[in-house]
């Protein structure tokens, strides 16, 4: 199925994990893709031969543009090479995000800044920038942000991330709301415990990741390409009246899941 044959898409941070599994997967579904990176071009070159694997039919392209997200002029120059290539932007997909561990009382302020502004002030930049051309011409478009089930969960020791996300679902309503009436579409996926390199740490040591995915309701971590199908769909027009929401792809993990057990009932 090519849902999105013939679509120019943006994604942000794609050189590894979520990222490089959403430029997989929208190759095969069609879609020309521009993967971003900010260090590491031999990642970014792997998605790349990945993503031309994935192609069914042969059609299509990739190309991969350099830039700091939290950069102005740099992400002014990825929309505009992007555009320049494929000759128009029709998706711009917002993951570049980055996290490091602290107790709160103990969070360097050059770190609290470095997270935010790759998680919140990126998108915003990426965003606003993808929003000027969508104006510029017929069509509308879409945009797509990674967030986390951390919109609403509280996460100790990763206060700026999780500010960041919680950030990201008033920035997701605020320009679905905004630019409704100008046939965008603004959305987000909100994964939990997934099968990335960020999270390494955990998916290396049986006994962690027992731990963790003792917490999902199904029982077990999302593999990258699970998430990216979400995104999938969001991009697609199957989802054209889907505006101003985060669908949580997480197994369950923001039901509650230690009310499995009714031990607050009394019951």
């Amino acid at each position: 199925m090519e849902r999105l044959k013939g679509k120019n898409v943006l994604i942000t941070g794609a050189s590894s994990g979520i990222g490089q599994a959403i430029a997989v997967r929208f190759a095969r579904e069609g879609a020309n893709v521009a993967i971003n990176y900010r260090s590491g071009a031999e990642q970014a070159e792997a998605t790349q031969t990945l993503a031309r694997a994935a192609r069914t039919n042969g059609g299509g392209r990739e190309i991969i543009v350099q830039a700091d997200v939290s950069n102005e002029n740099q992400v002014k120059q990825m929309i505009a090479k992007t555009i320049e290539v494929f000759g128009r932007l029709d998706v711009l997909i917002n993951n570049a995000g980055i996290q490091k561990p602290a107790p709160s009382h103990e969070i360097e302020t050059s770190d609290f800044d470095r997270i935010l502004s790759v998680n919140l002030r990126g998108p915003f930049l990426c965003s606003r920038e993808a929003i000027r051309h969508f104006l510029s011409r017929p069509g509308g478009g879409v945009i797509l942000n990674n967030s986390s089930v951390h919109e609403i969960i509280p996460k100790p020791k990763y206060l700026p991330y999780s500010i960041s996300k919680g950030g990201m679902e008033n920035l997701t309503k605020s320009l679905a709301l905004e630019y409704a009436g100008q046939g965008i579409r603004v959305n987000a996926v909100g994964p939990g415990a997934v099968v990335t390199p960020i999270n390494k740490a955990w998916i290396d040591n049986p006994k962690a990741r027992g731990e963790v995915e003792s917490h999902i309701p199904v029982g077990h971590a999302a593999a990258a390409d699970e998430i990216a199908s979400v995104f999938a769909f969001l991009a697609s027009d199957e989802a054209s009246y889907v505006t101003g929401q985060t669908i949580f792809a997480c197994g369950g993990l923001t039901l509650y899941p230690e009310f499995r057990v009714a031990w607050s009932s009394g019951e």
